[in-house]
C-alpha cells in the first residue's frame, strides 16, 4: 500500500511529470524541482509588527457600483527582516489589499495580468455568475485584463480572493496571491462589533523557505512547510488596547490545517463562519481551519493586565515557527467603553437567524481519494478534465451531498463554488462550533464522510468543486458541475 511518505514523494516529484498529460495540458511554466538546502533562516520570534493589509479604494463610483483595479505582478518583500524575497502579489503586496463591499452594492474588479503566465481571479465564498467565478477556462492571459462583476447579494461575511489558474493555483497562492474581501450590511453593523483598528483580518498560510530566505515551492510538501505566515510575516506581534477585538481568521494556505487557540487557554467567542454570522455565538477553546475556511472570533483583551503577552497557538504545529503564530501585547489605559454588541449588556444569545434547509431533490455520493500508482488525487476516481462535466444539477434543487474521504492516511477538504451549504454531520456526529453556520468549505479527514445540504438557486452555469488543499486540486482532485 502506498504510504504517506511515498505519496508525498510522488506528489512532489511525479505530479509535475507523470500527471500532466492526464490533467489536460502542460502548464505555462515547468514545476520547480525538489531542492536540497541548508537550514532556513530563523529570525527572533515576535520582533516584527503585524502588517494589516491596506483597504483598496475604488478608482471610480456610480450610484450603484464601485470600480476597483487589481494588477497581478511579481514584487519583493522582506518576509525575513533585511532579506528581499520574490513574491506574487496583487497591486504589489502580499496579502493583497482588502476590498470592503456593501451587501446589495455592485463591485467591478478589473484584474490586469502583468506576469508571464495566465491567472484567474476567484472570489472564494462569493455568490457570483459563472463567468465571473474565476473558472480556469476564463483565464486572463499574460498582459491582458478582465472585468469581474460581484453583485454582493449576500449577507455580511469574510470572503477572500485568490488565483485559480489551471494547474497553477496552488503555487500562486503559496507565493502570495490572495487577499481579503469583506462584505458588510446593516444587520451586522447594528450589533456594534469591534471596528476600525479593532477589526483585524488575519490570513495564515503555510510556507517553506530556502537558506537564502526565498519561498521554496515544492508540490504537496506537507512535511517541509514548517513556517506559518500571518499576513505575510512569520511570528509577528500586535499591540492591542484593553478592549474587545474582532479577529477575522482565514486559512489562506494550500496544505496545512490550523487548530487555533490562545496560549492562556481562555475561550474565544466564535461569531461567524464562511458565509457570515452564526445563528448564535459559541465559546470555543480552539478553532479548527483547513485551507480556505474562515471563522470570526471575539477576544476581550480588557480582562488581562497591561503588559500581558498572549500567543495565538497552532495546536497542530510541528516546530516553533508554525506553532506559535503571533503574539498579542496588551497595552495600558482605560478599558474601551461599549465593547461589542453595544445594544446589549453582553453577548446576545442569538445572532443572525438561519433558515435550515430540509428535504432533498437528490442525494449525491462523492468520493475523494488517491488513485493509481504512484498515486493521483481524484474525485470519484477521475482526474480533473476541463472538457468534462461531472455532475448535472437542476436549477433550484435542494440536495444532500455525502462526500467521503476514502484515504486512510491523507486528509482532504471540500469546496463548492457558487453556493453556501449547511453541514449536517461528520461520520454521523453533528458538527459544532463555526461549522453550524453557512459554509463553502468543509474539512474531511481520513476515512471520514461529511454530509451537507445545499440549494442551487442563485445562478446557472458551470462551476467547480474540489479539495481546497490546493496542491491536491492542482494535481487533479477537482470536478465540474453544470447548473441548468
Amino acid at each position: 500500500m502506498l504510504n504517506r511518505r511515498d505519496f508525498l514523494r510522488a506528489g512532489a516529484v511525479g505530479s509535475g511529470a507523470a500527471l500532466l498529460p492526464a490533467l489536460g495540458g502542460t502548464p505555462a511554466r515547468a514545476r520547480t524541482p525538489l531542492l536540497r538546502t541548508r537550514a532556513p533562516l530563523a529570525p527572533v520570534p515576535f520582533t516584527a509588527p503585524l502588517k494589516v493589509p491596506d483597504v483598496l479604494r475604488p478608482v471610480r463610483r456610480t450610484a450603484t457600483t464601485d470600480f476597483y483595479e487589481l494588477t497581478v505582478k511579481e514584487a519583493t518583500a522582506e518576509i525575513y527582516p533585511g532579506v528581499p524575497a520574490t513574491v506574487l502579489t496583487y497591486n504589489g503586496t502580499s496579502p493583497g489589499p482588502t476590498i470592503r463591499a456593501r451587501a446589495g452594492r455592485r463591485i467591478v474588479v478589473t484584474q490586469t495580468d502583468a506576469m508571464m503566465h495566465e491567472t484567474s481571479l476567484h472570489l472564494h465564498g462569493g455568490i457570483v455568475a459563472a463567468d465571473d467565478d474565476g473558472h480556469p477556462c476564463n483565464a486572463v492571459m499574460a498582459g491582458g485584463s478582465r472585468d469581474y462583476h460581484y453583485p454582493n447579494k449576500q449577507a455580511a461575511a469574510t470572503l477572500w480572493y485568490h488565483d485559480h489558474a489551471h494547474m497553477m493555483e496552488a503555487e500562486h497562492a503559496f507565493k502570495g496571491m490572495a487577499g481579503f474581501y469583506l462584505i458588510g450590511d446593516p444587520f451586522e453593523e447594528a450589533l456594534g462589533l469591534p471596528d476600525g483598528p479593532r477589526d483585524v483580518p488575519l490570513m495564515i498560510r503555510d510556507a517553506r523557505f530556502d537558506d537564502t530566505g526565498q519561498l521554496m515551492w515544492v508540490p504537496d510538501d506537507f512535511r517541509g512547510r514548517k513556517v506559518a505566515l500571518v499576513n505575510g510575516t512569520p511570528q509577528p506581534y500586535l499591540r492591542v488596547r484593553p478592549a474587545w477585538y474582532r479577529l477575522r481568521l482565514c486559512n489562506g494556505g494550500t496544505l496545512a490545517e490550523y487548530k487555533l487557540a490562545l496560549s492562556t487557554g481562555d475561550e474565544m467567542i466564535a461569531i461567524a463562519s464562511d458565509g457570515g454570522l452564526l445563528p448564535a455565538p459559541q465559546a470555543l477553546a480552539m478553532v479548527d481551519l483547513t485551507p480556505g475556511e474562515r471563522a470570526e472570533v471575539l477576544v476581550d483583551f480588557s480582562r488581562y493586565p497591561a503588559g500581558t503577552q498572549l500567543v495565538l497557538v497552532n495546536q497542530r504545529g510541528k516546530v516553533d515557527s508554525d506553532t506559535n503564530l503571533m503574539r498579542f501585547v496588551v497595552g495600558d489605559g482605560p478599558r474601551v467603553a461599549g465593547g461589542p454588541f453595544r445594544r446589549h449588556r453582553g453577548v446576545p444569545s442569538r445572532l443572525r437567524p438561519m433558515h435550515r434547509l430540509t428535504g432533498e431533490d437528490a442525494v449525491r455520493k462523492i468520493t475523494l481519494g488517491i488513485a493509481g500508482n504512484p498515486g493521483a488525487p481524484t474525485i470519484d476516481g477521475k482526474l480533473f478534465d476541463m472538457d468534462r462535466i461531472d455532475t448535472q444539477v437542476p436549477f433550484g434543487n435542494t440536495e444532500l451531498w455525502e462526500v467521503s474521504n476514502l484515504d486512510t492516511y491523507v486528509p482532504h477538504n471540500f469546496h463548492v463554488h457558487g453556493v453556501h451549504f449547511q453541514v449536517l454531520d461528520r461520520n454521523g456526529t453533528p458538527v459544532t462550533g463555526h461549522e453550524t453556520g453557512w459554509k463553502d468549505t468543509v474539512s474531511i479527514p481520513e476515512s471520514t464522510t461529511v454530509r451537507f445540504r445545499v440549494r442551487f438557486d442563485h445562478y446557472r452555469g458551470r462551476y467547480l468543486y474540489h479539495c481546497h488543499l490546493l496542491d491536491h486540486s492542482d494535481m487533479g482532485m477537482m470536478a465540474q458541475m453544470q447548473i441548468s
